[in-house]
């Protein structure tokens, strides 16, 4: 049985030739159903039908969007038990409690949140200028286009995760690109979405979903012409080629491709609570196999006697440790031909480096050592990132290597730093922290970066090469919400013309709005 693709409110027979089929990780065979390969006319089909939809919402009130969403959270909750079986066999992550206790309620969490934002309002910033008599707001951009990765078959899903949430409170119609980990799943998640589309009286081609297309027809639909924007969520490789095709097109797209998100352990730090970092980072860097995009894979140290016996008691942990089951044999590979060219750069190996020892698709844990001068010497090569249940320590022999160190690093998501209660470590963090600011979108101290909470306040973002701006987020209700809008003014636009978030009577429904530059929920001039 081939499925269908879920096209303008239908589910279609693909018109394509080429299937594939998902696998279990876990027992590396293959699952029940063929999937298809569409083929451009089908895509065209899709956006045709997204820029329909994107016409047919011109002007539509946030209300409409927030209906939705809600609808739509609720309608996977009904479907629990069924995505969680089947994200189970799809991905070999555990039903409990990690995929129904943990991922599930994350997404309906962020698809309520994303639906406030759309209700009230203030996500779209409306600002009124009185004197120059100009008013602007972010509104919708047309169709988006959600490319999901494999490591988060729910949070991240492209037709259910934060960028599928972000995208319809923003107002936009959205073509889900299914990953081909977990197309089972994607597809239950479709089926509840067009419940709740039809449930919301929702447009026909406002929630679509394609299972993969071939590299070609990714870039000519991230670049088509009726397109508004795209997220991406994957490998670099794929990402960027990506992004040239849109950027030739001038199209947004907003990338989320790689990051190793370095751990600094200042020694006042190891010298406090040694043991219980190395448990610490360990449990970190192993959980979920090291997949996920928050996975420490560098960790910067200062060079004593106390930091070898930390690095003796973490390769202790790493072999002792349980080794889990990788999302694709692509995993797999990947991470083995990682770890080979880390040991050709120059890193050492202190435990793990072979594939297998678990179930199905897997891989030792495996850790790595390089002292400082040799990191810096090829600091592309040694901070490329190996996605799995790995990590390089890199031993600088002094804190002005440190900050060399800090200094030498790439962008990522995550940076953080450990240091005592005490104090005798602030010198070293002042030290580096002003390099390692800038190199991540998130900083944390004390505290290891695998968890990513949903608040309005997170940055899920950073510079180049974890995204492809640094200046949004991909998590986090209303600010995830911008990269998916568009900023539009009116200049003496007459009143019964304007929005009604920029009219002078307020819209009643607790929007801020910044009124001759002071943010306000009363009328112009009250």
């Amino acid at each position: 049985m081939t499925h269908p693709v879920l096209i303008n409110g239908e589910w279609l027979a693909s018109s394509g030739s080429q299937t594939f089929q998902a696998v279990n990780p876990a027992t590396m065979a293959t699952i029940d159903g063929d999937y298809p390969v569409s083929p451009w006319d089908e895509i065209e089909v899709a956006i045709q039908a997204a820029a329909a939809a994107s016409r047919e919402m011109r002007g539509w009130p946030g209300e409409r969007f927030a209906a939705f969403l809600e609808t739509y959270a609720d309608a996977i909750e009904a479907r629990a038990d069924e995505l969680g079986d089947l994200a189970n066999q799809e991905t070999a992550l555990p039903a409990t409690p990690r995929l129904k206790d943990a991922e599930l309620p994350r997404t309906t969490n962020q698809l309520r949140q994303a639906a406030t934002a759309a209700r009230s309002g203030s996500w779209t910033c409306p600002t009124i200028d009185t004197k120059a008599s100009i008013r602007s707001m972010f509104g919708p951009i047309g169709p988006v286009a959600v490319f999901g990765p494999n490591n988060f078959p729910f949070a991240f899903n492209s037709i259910a995760g934060g960028d599928f949430a972000a995208a319809i409170a923003a107002g936009n119609p959205v073509i889900a690109k299914g990953h081909s980990s977990h197309p089972g799943t994607t597809r239950v998640f479709a089926e509840a979405a067009l419940e709740a589309v039809q449930n919301t009286n929702m447009p026909r081609g406002f929630v679509q979903l394609i299972y993969r297309t071939t590299h070609n027809d990714g870039c000519r639909l991230v670049s088509h012409p009726l397109m508004g924007a795209c997220g991406y969520t994957g490998s670099r490789s794929a990402g960027l080629k990506l992004k040239e095709a849109a950027d030739r097109a001038g199209k947004p797209i907003y990338l989320e491709l790689s990051s190793i998100n370095p751990v600094v352990v200042l020694p006042g730090a190891i010298a406090e609570r040694g043991a219980e970092l190395a448990g610490e980072f360990t449990s970190s860097c192993l959980m979920g196999t090291g997949q996920f995009c928050t996975n420490p894979g560098l960790v910067l140290l200062l060079a004593g006697d106390a930091t070898e016996n930390f690095i003796s008691a973490v390769a202790d942990k790493f072999a002792e440790a349980p080794i889990g089951t990788f999302l694709s044999e692509g995993v797999q590979r990947n991470f083995a031909e990682g770890v080979a060219a880390l040991q050709s750069a120059g890193a050492t190996l202190l435990t793990g480096g072979q594939c297998g020892g678990g179930n199905g698709y897997s891989h030792q844990n495996t850790l790595l050592r390089v002292d400082g001068t040799t990191f810096l010497a090829d600091p592309e090569a040694l901070q490329a990132e190996a996605f799995g249940n790995g990590s390089l320590l890199v031993v600088a022999d002094s804190a002005g290597q440190l900050a060399q160190l800090a200094e030498a690093l790439e962008g990522n998501l995550t940076g953080c730093v450990y240091s005592d209660s005490a104090g005798s470590d602030d010198a070293v963090y002042d030290q580096i922290v002003p390099a390692l600011r800038t190199k991540v979108g998130r900083l944390l101290n004390d505290k290891m970066p695998t968890g990513v909470a949903v608040s309005a306040a997170m940055n899920h973002g950073g510079p180049f090469p974890a995204t492809g701006h640094p200046v949004f987020t991909a998590v986090g209700m209303p600010t995830a919400i911008h990269r998916f809008s568009m900023l539009q003014s009116y200049d003496a636009v007459r009143p019964h013309r304007l929005p009604p978030l920029l009219r002078d009577e307020p819209p009643g429904n607790g929007c801020w709005r910044l009124i001759d530059g002071e943010w306000s929920q009363s009328s112009v001039g009250a």
